[in-house]
């Protein structure tokens, strides 16, 4: 009965869903997948998915939600211009590995995000997630933030987001983007696995 009841569930989210919804998540697909190639089309394709995400997430009333769309708007704005920003002196595919730098930006971006999220989301919303909401966003940016500087880290930050979130989609009656974060999962796995891939191949030499 419970499968049942879960599958229903499901179909009826389907059903509910916006045409509106449903071109944010087909372009916030098209991106990943682009990311996980590396190919420069990631930035539009993110950028008309992280747009169309602050409106919905708006008028859903998940405020920090749609905060963190702006956030990934402005994310893929900069690395879209660091992407041709390059081009004329170096290869603006060129991936890398976190320095030390980079690790501490990353940490200070994860704690930092969190404490200001955990204390807006505690304070001043009705939210009974906040401290997992706040993990879940204050990955994301770090993520974000190194996939703008085509760093391979960046998946695993982006994953560490992802796993917090599918059961905490679940948790708040949200199975249909619960199973599109399942599917982003599975392809940051295979992105995280390709970039490093490339980034030995750029350093065999």
């Amino acid at each position: 009965m419970q499968l049942q009841h879960l599958v229903a569930e499901f179909l009826a989210q389907i059903r509910q869903t916006s045409l509106l919804e449903y071109i944010a998540v087909l372009f916030g697909v098209a991106s990943v997948l682009l990311a996980k190639k590396n190919h420069v089309l990631l930035y539009p394709t993110g950028i008309i998915s992280t747009v169309i995400f602050v409106y919905i997430m708006a008028k859903a009333g998940l405020y920090a939600e749609s905060a963190l769309n702006i956030y990934y708007f402005i994310m893929s704005v900069y690395g879209w211009w660091l992407w041709y920003e390059n081009q004329g002196n170096e290869n603006p595919k060129a991936i890398s590995r976190n320095t030390k730098k980079d690790w501490i930006i990353t940490v200070a971006i994860c704690i930092v995000g969190w404490c200001v999220l955990y204390f807006v989301l505690k304070n001043y919303t009705d939210s009974d997630v906040a401290f997992l909401d706040a993990v879940v966003s204050a990955a994301a940016w770090a993520g974000m933030w190194l996939l703008a500087k085509h760093k391979v880290e960046n998946w695993i930050l982006l994953n560490i987001s992802n796993f917090i979130a599918i059961p905490l989609q679940i948790h708040k009656g949200i199975p249909f983007t619960a199973l599109l974060t399942l599917f982003l999962f599975i392809v940051a796995i295979f992105g995280y696995r390709s970039w490093r891939k490339q980034y030995q191949l750029q350093h065999a030499h």
